[in-house]
């Protein structure tokens, strides 16, 4: 008969916040504001000035400021509730629902941004070029600001290199999907700059379109990486390194065959494991447990020996 031994022999939490938690939730309430403000003047002045440009790099500001108060209230949510015994393994993967929300919005937004961008090449509008610049650069020192208050938190960097996309590597999908937002908007500022240059002088008024197209094509790839990501957490992808880790060190104990591995991640800096040993003479759970010290990720871990 299989027998469970759990971590503890006493009752334990299971939060799995990450280190920074507030610090990041700070430093989006902050972007969130300043998002907002830049939100409504960059809205303004594309109607006024007639870019499409600059009125896209509005309204996609303005899906943001949405999208990132979503993130904003993840950190609260997770938070409140991170003791709450009705979340099996803690509030940690809220984060990630929160990223992937995002990661659908910014999907949306690009889709937008290309259908208009198109329309526009084939019905042109006349472009106020001196003031949609002006209004583009103070946007884009806006996204400037925000990006590298959010950077500034990403201290806890991957210890296996995988690649996050945009940005500074971070395991806090949460935080990185509000920083792909403020990226995406820098990004739509830089190209409503260039296209208003152009158009301004050298009389290129197809380039804010195709601008607008550009921006769009980049923006949907950073989605749709950000969405793979948040939904491999979400349905509790295995993580590989470290399931190998795992086998490495337990390939180790004589007598000791894995028949059964699970790994996956429960937050920001934690996974969870269930390991099922057949065990000969010997091999006791505290064996496997000592073992298996050495791979830091594991902040729970389930043996069954058998």
């Amino acid at each position: 008969m299989a027998t469970n031994l759990e971590i503890d022999a006493l009752a334990h939490d299971h939060v799995f916040l990450g280190a920074a938690h507030d610090e990041n939730a700070r430093r989006t309430l902050w972007v969130v504001a300043l998002t907002a403000v830049m939100m409504v003047g960059e809205i303004i002045a594309g109607y006024v000035t007639g870019s499409m440009a600059l009125l896209a790099d509005g309204f996609h500001m303005a899906t943001h400021a949405g999208a990132l108060s979503v993130a904003a209230a993840a950190y609260s949510y997770a938070k409140r509730h991170a003791a709450d015994r009705r979340f099996s393994f803690g509030t940690g993967k809220v984060g990630d629902l929160a990223g992937f929300a995002s990661a659908l919005v910014l999907g949306l937004v690009a889709l937008g941004i290309g259908i208009e961008s198109v329309f526009r090449l084939y019905q042109p509008i006349r472009v106020a070029f001196v003031e949609a610049t002006w209004i583009a650069v103070v946007g884009l020192g806006v996204n400037i600001v925000s990006a590298f208050l959010l950077s500034g938190s990403h201290s806890h960097h991957d210890h296996h290199g995988h690649d996050h996309g945009p940005g500074v590597k971070s395991q806090d999908n949460n935080l990185r999907s509000a920083y792909i937002h403020v990226l995406a908007d820098a990004l739509t500022s830089v190209l409503a700059i260039a296209a208003l240059l152009a158009g301004r002088y050298l009389g290129w008024i197809w380039l804010d379109p195709v601008m607008g197209i550009v921006g769009a094509v980049v923006i949907a790839r950073w989605s749709w990486t950000l969405m793979r990501d948040t939904a491999s957490v979400l349905l509790d992808v295995s993580d590989d390194h470290v399931a190998d880790e795992v086998r490495e060190l337990l390939a180790g104990s004589d007598g000791a065959r894995i028949t059964d591995l699970h790994v996956w991640r429960v937050g920001p800096e934690a996974h969870a494991g269930i390991v099922s040993v057949a065990a000969g003479p010997g091999i006791d759970q505290q064996l496997i447990r000592q073992r298996l010290q050495p791979v830091h990720e594991l902040a729970h871990l389930t043996v069954e020996i058998r």
